[in-house]
């Protein structure tokens, strides 16, 4: 289905070198702010105590939010838990105070501000679980990667799969990125949103260069610069209604989600942004600059050469 089809190849690859030198400007931007103020982990990652609470009726989250922040506790997550009366809440580790202390004053404010609220259980996650964590994180991102890449490579070439991985770890380090620079709370769900985006970025790259294959064999006399081109045009309205679907639910998430799926949407707003930009621009260039060529993905017969713009393009000879 197509929303409207461009008759005119539009010249992607003429702008390539300015794109990516702003890739390039943004991702090492990225880098500097990883490094210099790191990522603001939450209490998954770091260790603290976490509290199950029950109500008689609903529970106010922002009102429970705002009596735990009145004892100092700092980054503290409040969310529902099953039902709308059961309540989940999540604080650090508090330095001069132990796990049990924390949850009795918690307690008290809570039971001041609302005589129903009952403990049903406290656990502590320890520094240890959470370095745990983290490194299982940061396998699970590094299988992810090895995957996609081998995908690409026995798909297509290994020209196109060292311009897709690139391509997909320039989303995941801007994403990142913004969460250092901001100090956004990077959780076990965000995490989650990290490598959906390297999922979802790679479909959008492996589209392209499947029409970018598919041209190379309908189009003999062109240049691979107007081969990725026609590519890229060719799939834009498809991209667009892909990418635009998928967009407006995840600003639902982001916009009436409440606190618990925020930063989670956050991360899927920027990465779907990304992701659509890193596959035109990063991407393809990269495949076009490594030297991809009509040999390298043809082995057979080929296509007689065609009008890219001729409606009746692509019978085979």
């Amino acid at each position: 289905m197509e929303f409207f089809k461009i008759r005119r190849d539009i010249p992607f690859m003429r702008h390539a070198l300015v794109f990516n030198a702003i890739s390039l400007v943004t991702f090492l931007a990225a880098v500097f702010f990883l490094f210099s103020r790191g990522l603001h982990l939450s209490v998954e990652f770091t260790g603290g105590t976490l509290m199950e609470v029950s109500y008689s009726q609903a529970a106010d989250l922002g009102s429970i939010r705002t009596s735990v922040g009145k004892l100092g506790f700092n980054d503290v997550q409040v969310q529902n838990f099953g039902t709308a009366q059961d309540v989940l809440i999540r604080m650090p580790v508090q330095k001069g105070s132990n796990p049990s202390q924390q949850s009795e004053r918690v307690m008290a404010e809570l039971k001041a501000a609302d005589a129903t609220a009952t403990l049903r259980r406290v656990e502590f996650v320890g520094p240890q679980v959470g370095d745990e964590l983290a490194a299982d994180g940061l396998k699970a991102l590094a299988f992810v990667v090895v995957g996609i890449m081998i995908y690409l490579a026995a798909r297509f070439e290994w020209k196109y799969a060292v311009a897709g991985i690139i391509a997909n770890l320039h989303d995941v380090v801007i994403i990142l990125g913004f969460f250092a620079f901001f100090q956004w709370e990077f959780s076990l769900p965000v995490l989650a949103a990290v490598l959906a985006v390297l999922g979802y970025s790679v479909n959008e790259s492996v589209v392209i260069f499947d029409r970018i294959r598919e041209n190379f064999r309908r189009y003999r006399k062109m240049e691979t610069e107007q081969i990725i081109d026609n590519a890229i045009t060719s799939t834009i309205s498809r991209t667009i209604i892909t990418h635009g679907s998928t967009q407006l639910m995840v600003l639902s998430m982001l916009l009436f989600g409440g606190a618990t799926l925020h930063y989670f949407a956050l991360a899927l707003t920027i990465g779907i942004l990304f992701g659509i930009y890193s596959s035109v621009f990063v991407a393809a260039a990269l495949a076009m600059w490594l030297g991809i060529r009509r040999e390298d993905l043809i082995k057979g017969s080929v296509k007689k050469d065609e009008d890219p713009n001729d409606p009746n393009a692509g019978a085979v000879v």
